[in-house]
């Protein structure tokens, strides 16, 4: 990766290393703002929407990066979410590449990491950022002793220019405060997602807690131990192995950010030579549930289908969400009865057992009886 080594401005060499910045009286209320936060994590979002305001942008954001991929954000609204996401995966983002490179301890503009011609010419700027009504952000990154990253980032119209001088010297003066409370607040949450997935690693359930767009913040060694054979711990995502599976889960994580509430969605994957078929239970985490996750957005369980252990309508419903009705009939069906028959043993018309039948066939993610045989038996799912 090519750094770009222009000498930084003057004025932004200086704010940055400035060892005392005299804040307005809405910066010293906004310290006080980022302290809560470390304490009480959910309050991050109104922290940044106060950020972006102090600084004279539309939105801000708070990035975790490992080094070789983001592991949680968060931002001042639902809608940014999916910019930030599709802008950190985004095929030449240079410009967050050479931010983390460059370690600069203080704000910089992007004019301090690209040329104008790089803006001019970048697909990252003239097909995504430029169109979207965006380009122009200040940021800065700090380490953390785990060997993370913290970039905190403001970001505006391309058309508005850079941030100026005076701006970025105030923001200079928060950074040490930023900089404290995110580590804080960030091992205040790791130390919940653990305690989470080692609780249900005892149950012996395989568990991971996923962050916005999929991302695993943590996961127990029985989740790990269904890499990669089953699924995928990608940089952006946790991704199944199993196409259909995958796109299942997909759809999930993106209906969460859509309006109303997501239902718990189970997700069926085929069995793989010796290995069962898996079930994995999407559970989202809402309400009073973000005191203690803040950047979570799931909890996912894995339950592996083994045969013996899947005879009953009880069980059926419970890895499924079916209804009892639902439920009722698919165990019927997994023990052999074709749909007209299990209507007449459930009391229930041939065309009401059909119309139940294909909720059950968009709930466990198959399109064919046999398939839903074969997945209740603990069999693999047949193309």
């Amino acid at each position: 990766m090519t750094i770009h080594s222009r000498p930084l401005p003057s004025a932004i060499r200086s704010a940055s290393i400035e060892p005392s910045v005299t804040l307005s009286d809405e910066g010293a209320a906004l310290i006080d703002r980022i302290y809560e936060a470390a304490a009480l994590p959910e309050l991050w979002r109104e922290v940044l929407i106060e950020l972006a305001r102090f600084a004279g942008a539309p939105e801000a954001v708070m990035i975790v990066s490992t080094g070789t991929h983001y592991r949680d954000f968060v931002t001042t609204s639902v809608e940014f979410d999916a910019l930030v996401a599709e802008h950190l995966h985004f095929p030449g983002n240079v410009r967050t590449e050479r931010l983390l490179a460059l370690r600069h301890p203080g704000f910089l503009n992007d004019l301090d990491v690209v040329t104008e011609e790089e803006i001019a010419t970048l697909p990252l700027y003239q097909d995504f950022l430029i169109p979207r009504g965006y380009g122009a952000g200040t940021a800065t990154t700090v380490m953390v002793p785990s060997g993370d990253s913290v970039i905190v980032h403001c970001e505006r119209a391309r058309a508005e220019g850079d941030f100026g001088p005076q701006v970025l010297s105030a923001l200079n003066g928060l950074r040490p405060h930023l900089a404290r409370a995110a580590l804080l607040s960030a091992r205040l949450e790791m130390e919940r997602v653990t305690t989470t997935t080692q609780t249900l690693e005892a149950l012996g359930l395989p568990a991971a807690v996923l962050g916005s767009g999929g991302r695993v913040i943590g996961a127990n060694p029985s989740l790990v131990a269904m890499m990669p054979h089953t699924l995928s711990d990608q940089p952006s995502r946790l991704a199944v192995v199993d196409p259909a599976a995958d796109r299942l889960l997909r759809e999930a994580v993106a209906r969460s950010g859509q309006a109303g509430d997501m239902p718990v969605r189970s997700i069926p994957i085929a069995a793989s030579g010796e290995r069962p078929p898996v079930i994995l239970h999407l559970v989202p985490i809402r309400g009073a549930a973000h005191d203690v996750f803040v950047r979570a957005r799931f909890v996912l369980i894995a339950t592996p289908v083994v045969a013996q252990d899947v005879p009953s309508a009880d069980v059926v419903q419970g890895l499924f969400d079916l209804t009892p009705a639902e439920a009722r009939l698919a165990a019927l069906i997994a023990a052999g009865d074709a749909p007209v028959p299990a209507a007449a043993k459930l009391g229930i018309t041939p065309s009401t057992a059909r119309s139940v039948l294909k909720r059950i066939f968009q709930k466990t993610g198959v399109s064919r009886q046999a398939e839903l045989v074969g997945l209740l038996a603990g069999r693999g799912l047949r193309e």
